[in-house]
């Protein structure tokens, strides 16, 4: 019966390529908590259709289901539902929705930027990168 080989002196930089590939296929390396910037105003050029969005999702009530909504501009709009808060970037204790603020046509990707609102106070929170940042309006 052959002896197994041995490993030879390479065995530790095999072991490393091979976690490495592991890890780059699973997505560990790129799992991180989320560290939101949280500010107190939103005066970015973007603020202003993040306001013109506040205001048209107000007059149809801030609807809470999860749908698209036609929009003045004859396209649509995406109200995504609730929004959890889980990284607790925002003041605990409230219900948030979370709104689109620029339309498209119905069925196209959404982009990252979004309003989330308070549902019991009406503050609103511009994110412009998908809820890394949020802007108070």
């Amino acid at each position: 019966m052959p002896t197994p080989p041995r490993p030879g002196p390479f065995w530790p930089v095999r072991l490393t390529v091979i976690l490495a590939a592991l890890v780059s296929l699973i997505g560990v390396a790129s799992v991180a908590p989320a560290h939101a910037a949280v500010y107190n105003s939103c005066t970015m050029s973007r603020c202003a259709d993040a306001r013109t969005a506040k205001s048209i999702w107000a007059s149809k009530g801030y609807p809470t289901t999860r749908t698209w909504y036609s929009w003045p501009d004859g396209r649509s709009n995406f109200a995504g539902g609730r929004f959890y808060n889980r990284e607790g970037q925002l003041p605990s204790g409230a219900t948030y929705h979370e709104y689109d603020v620029y339309s498209r046509t119905q069925g196209a990707p959404r982009d990252a930027y979004r309003i989330v609102v308070n549902r019991g106070t009406g503050v609103t929170w511009f994110s412009p990168n998908h809820y890394t940042d949020f802007y108070r309006l």
